[in-house]
């Protein structure tokens, strides 16, 4: 875990801003929602308390993990962040949907298929941040994003699910929401690598990348744009 705000009871405290970064996975040695969360923990951005906090790319333990965050942390605001294989811009995600259908096994090898990730649960949970006006401020901050009408199937969406029922059960709001991010330069250059090795190498189907300063920027402007909507 990483450097959290103590709760004093005072109702002056700063905001504390959980923020998730999944851990890599399907053999890639990085994950760029890892490295931001890494670099975001424990620092203060425009009065909010950034916690930061790895999850486990296991559906069996990520529920238990999601529930020990909001009991120990006590967020104010949560925003999670997960790798998008092959996307060019910060995709802030506007709904989770009940289900489990993942295209490849997590980390512990478990793979559902057309699964509900609660059976009691609605349909569909949408996103709390006011993901319209992060929008606007990355892309008036010159950061390419664009909102996103689904977070798949895998772990990143049962992420936002379950941090969105969590929050629905507390006395106080707690706006939750997810932005995925594109592979950073060295995981491209990585591909490429293996790809020429092989034999197999198409430079003109490179994957999109963005740097890491860029990202951690537009985790910073989202935290930003939270907490003045909050």
């Amino acid at each position: 875990t990483y450097p959290a705000t103590p709760q004093t009871g005072n109702p002056m405290r700063e905001r504390i801003i959980l923020v998730t970064g999944f851990e890599p996975y399907a053999g890639r040695s990085l994950n760029p929602a890892h490295e931001v969360m890494q670099q975001l923990a424990g620092r203060n951005i425009a009065g909010g308390q950034v916690s930061g906090h790895p999850l486990p790319v296991a559906i069996e333990a990520l529920p238990s993990r999601i529930s020990t965050l909001m009991d120990e942390v006590k967020p104010d605001i949560v925003i999670s962040l997960g790798l998008y294989p092959g996307e060019s811009v910060i995709r802030i995600e506007r709904a989770a949907l009940n289900v489990l259908d993942f295209p490849i096994a997590d980390n512990a090898g478990d793979r559902p298929l057309d699964q509900p990730i609660c059976p009691t649960g609605p349909a569909a949970l949408m996103a709390t941040l006011p993901i319209r006006a992060i929008e606007k401020t990355l892309l008036t901050a010159g950061i390419p994003a664009q909102v996103s009408n689904t977070a798949g199937t895998y772990l990143c969406n049962a992420c936002l699910y379950g941090f969105l029922q969590a929050a629905s059960r507390l006395q106080r709001p707690v706006p939750c929401g997810f932005l995925h991010l594109p592979y950073l330069p060295q995981q491209v250059a990585d591909l490429l690598m293996r790809s020429r090795e092989k034999g197999t190498a198409e430079l003109n189907s490179a994957p999109p990348a963005m740097s890491l300063d860029l990202q951690l920027k537009a985790v910073e402007v989202a935290i930003i744009t939270a907490q003045d909507h909050t």
